[in-house]
């Protein structure tokens, strides 16, 4: 496998790239009808996070999604404090997909797959964080979830200072379990770069659920479902930020709003 320094593509080419597919996707929605969508906004509060100017941290995370004619879109963005300190710092993503079932008008099932699609994620914040991310995703039936996807995805680092350009699997996942007159809610995702291209970056693993009782459902009744979510979000990030023996195990209590 070849550096990545060996392989780049210009960043300028990157960024308009990334450009003209937003304005596709942007364009696709003002002629399609959206299928569905949801808001939230969710606060954290957890301590024990490595590599930060404080242990302790509060996170303001604000996260869109929906379904249109042509694909499907995830974004947020994490507000953060260091507890105890003046210094903060954000992070987001924009993962639009575009299903090649939709766009082809048919089914492409095949056994557990239910679709395809072209998955491009922009990861950007405060920091050398700024990266593309391109390749294919997959929706499928599996038993026990709400819905599970993976995405395979080629990484670019297009700012000064980042090397993580490898290859990286995303699974997506969500599970509804009944309890009481209520539900528990168990969703979140896994980054996975399997390969780095880069000396001095290596293979990581961030795997980030959150474990969620719908308290909006539980008091107000199934027209509330959905609403008002409490619980923990438990995060575990080998070789965090792709350096050497920085494994971090710790968890968030949070609260989480639909809007």
């Amino acid at each position: 496998m070849m550096a990545g320094g060996n392989n780049k593509v210009d960043p300028t080419m990157k960024k308009t790239t990334l450009a003209l597919a937003l304005l596709a996707s942007m364009s696709a929605y003002a002629e399609s009808p959206i299928q569905w969508w949801d808001a939230s906004a969710t606060l954290l509060h957890g301590e024990d996070y490595d590599l930060a100017p404080s242990h302790r941290q509060t996170t303001l995370t604000l996260e869109t999604a929906g379904g249109w004619s042509y694909g499907d879109w995830f974004a947020f963005y994490d507000f953060i404090e260091f507890n105890g300190t003046s210094e903060s710092a954000s992070y987001g993503e924009i993962s639009p997909r575009f299903s090649f079932g939709k766009m082809l008008g048919t089914d492409l099932g095949m056994g557990p797959v239910t679709d395809l699609s072209l998955a491009l994620t922009y990861e950007t914040g405060k920091g050398p964080v700024e990266s593309f991310l391109y390749g294919v995703g997959a929706d499928l039936a599996l038993p026990g979830f709400t819905y599970f996807q993976l995405n395979a995805y080629k990484r670019d680092a297009i700012s000064d200072g980042n090397i993580s350009d490898g290859w990286q699997l995303t699974p997506v996942f969500r599970v509804d379990i009944p309890v009481g007159d209520a539900n528990l809610v168990v969703d979140g995702f896994i980054d996975w770069v399997v390969a780095a291209d880069n000396d001095g970056y290596e293979e990581n693993l961030h795997f980030n659920p959150q474990i969620k009782y719908d308290l909006g459902r539980s008091l107000f009744g199934e027209a509330k479902s959905n609403t008002l979510l409490v619980g923990i979000e438990y995060d575990y990030w080998q070789n965090k930020y792709g350096v050497d023996g920085i494994d971090q195990n710790t968890y968030s209590f949070i609260v989480k709003y639909h809007l």
